[in-house]
Order: structure tokens, then sequence, then C-alpha cells
């Protein structure tokens, strides 16, 4: 019997017609923006004193994501690796080369096939990930409201992007942007808040101290506190989260029980384990967001699907 469900619809479309895909005004003009958002984006990091890295595509260990997220794995001459789902591991370990780094990073998330509809999910997707030797959450903060505030007055000046201007009034961020606290957030939108906190803003917002058991190990857990150190960013208008971060645990002890306390293989991180215990994991604060949820934002889409030439849509068979 013939699918004729706004999934099956949807599928036929994405899955099977990739010329009708790639040809339509809207994805080729968002190729355009996402080139820029990713030049200015490397602009505005190396004069910050950032170091681009390349990315690690393939590792023994990836960030073991509590979401439900299916982890993919490959063998390679007899060992097992995963696709990187982040690259947390390796910026700790990377800043014993470089104080600053960045790496424009494509990453594999196998969500579930129920978020297919969802406009805002791909199982292959690309981050901007960057970190900081002994910075903080404000710092982090801080540097991407200048790299947002810089990078949409670019986009807006920049002949190549007539495009967006009619979509979306991107010149109008300013700093600092609102913080409002999780707990904030669930009282006044209920648990299931993103989508409404989402609807409700003017621009960009932080949402801040989320609960020890929303994340994972690595988040930075001020003693006796039950939330932690960390953030996401709010787009307004319905886009939702586009980045997430915050500082980062790095002493052996307080990331053991950490991982005691979330569960998480002792053996499958040994050695990460072994590297925290000879103290070769710096203190730091970072974040990563996606590049494809500001492209979608900047352009004023509703589907994430445009912002890709070849969308990896949760459940569907694509090219």
């Amino acid at each position: 019997m013939k699918d004729t469900s706004d999934h099956g619809r949807r599928k036929a479309v994405l899955s099977n017609d990739p010329y009708s895909h790639i040809t339509s005004d809207d994805v080729r003009q968002a190729a355009v923006i996402q080139s820029e958002i990713l030049h200015f984006t490397q602009v505005f990091l190396r004069q910050s004193g950032f170091v681009q890295l390349l990315p690690t595509i393939i590792s023994p260990i990836t960030d073991p994501l509590s979401n439900g997220v299916e982890r993919t794995r490959i063998n390679c001459y007899g060992n097992s690796y995963s696709l990187t789902q982040s690259m947390i591991f390796h910026k700790q370990l990377a800043l014993n080369a470089h104080d600053r780094i960045f790496i424009v990073s494509p990453n594999v998330r196998l969500e579930s096939e129920d978020k297919v509809l969802s406009g805002v999910h791909l199982f292959e997707f690309a981050q901007v990930d960057l970190e900081i030797r002994n910075g903080t959450r404000d710092d982090v903060m801080a540097l991407i409201e200048e790299l947002l505030v810089y990078l949409t007055h670019a986009i807006e000046e920049s002949a190549r992007c007539d495009f967006i201007r009619e979509k979306t009034e991107i010149g109008s961020l300013k700093c600092p942007f609102p913080r409002i606290t999780y707990s904030e957030a669930v009282r006044e939108f209920g648990d299931e808040f993103e989508k409404q906190l989402s609807l409700s803003l003017d621009g960009p917002a932080w949402l801040v101290d989320i609960p020890v058991s929303e994340r994972e190990f690595y988040d930075f857990q001020r003693d006796g506190a039950e939330v932690l150190e960390d953030m996401d960013l709010i787009l307004p208008k319905g886009h939702g989260e586009v980045l997430s971060g915050g500082k980062r645990e790095h002493e052996y002890e307080r990331i053991v029980r950490r991982m005691m306390e979330k569960k998480v293989s002792f053996e499958e991180m040994s050695w990460y384990l072994k590297l925290a215990s000879e103290g070769c994991l710096p203190p730091s604060a970072g974040c990563g967001f996606g590049v494809e949820r500001l492209t979608k934002f900047l352009c004023g889409f509703d589907d994430i699907s445009l912002t890709r030439l070849f969308p990896k849509i949760p459940g569907q068979y694509c090219l």
C-alpha cells in the first residue's frame, strides 16, 4: 500500500528525488549562507587567538550522550571504533598543545525515528566545536555573544547574502544575551519547555544551571551544587537550542565519581581515565554549535533539511 502520510511524502521527496532538492532556490541559497557562516566564524576565531584543528572522525571512545542516541561502531584492523558524536574528550587533551582550539567537526548521531518530522534533527551534521584552556563558562558565553554579533553583521553586509535580508532581521543582535535558569524555564513553561521558551524570545538567550541529571559526567559540578556550570543557547521564534557547552571536569577523582553516578563504562573510558589520573586534562570550558541549526535560523527556515544538499533525516534512507 502506498504511504500517503506526511512522513511518506517527505521521505519520497528527500530520499528519492535528490536532484529536485539540491536545485531548489532555498537549498542553493542556504549553501551560500552556510559558506559565509563558516568563513566569518573562522575569521573571528582566528583573530581571537584560536588554532583550527582537523576533526577526529573515528575513535575508540566518543561522547556517551545519555539522551537515547544510538552509537555507531565500525571495526578497523580488529579494533572497535565509534563514529564521533562530539570531540569533547579530544578537545580536552588537545589543550596540552594549544590554549584555544576550534574544529569544524562532522558528527553522526543516530536519533530516534520519531524525530523524522521535527524539522530540527539530522543524524549527520556539523558543529563548530571550541575549547579554552583555563576558561570559564562566562568566558565562553561572552565569546559566543561577540561571535554571533560579528557574524550576523558580516553576513548582513555581504553581497552574497541578499537572500536572508528578505527573511530575517539578522543585524539586531546585541550583547549581553539574557540568561534564564533551567528551574525558571520549568516553572514558566513546564518540563518540556524548549519550544515554548524559544517562541517567547525576541532574540537568543542563555539557558543556564542545568540539573546534574540532565547532562554528561564531564560537565563541571561545583561541590554541593545540584546544577552544573553549563549552558545552552536558545534561538528565538521556535528555532530552539543551537549550542551546548560549559566548564569541564578535569580532576581524576571528580571524573570517577561523576562516571559512577552516570553509570558510564570504566572499561570503555580507560584511556581517558588514565590520562586524567596522570594530570593530562587541563581545566577548560568550551561549547559546540550546530552549523545547520544556525543556518536554519539565519535563513528563516522551518525545516533543517533545507540547510544541506544531502540531508540525513532520522528514519530515512538518504543519499
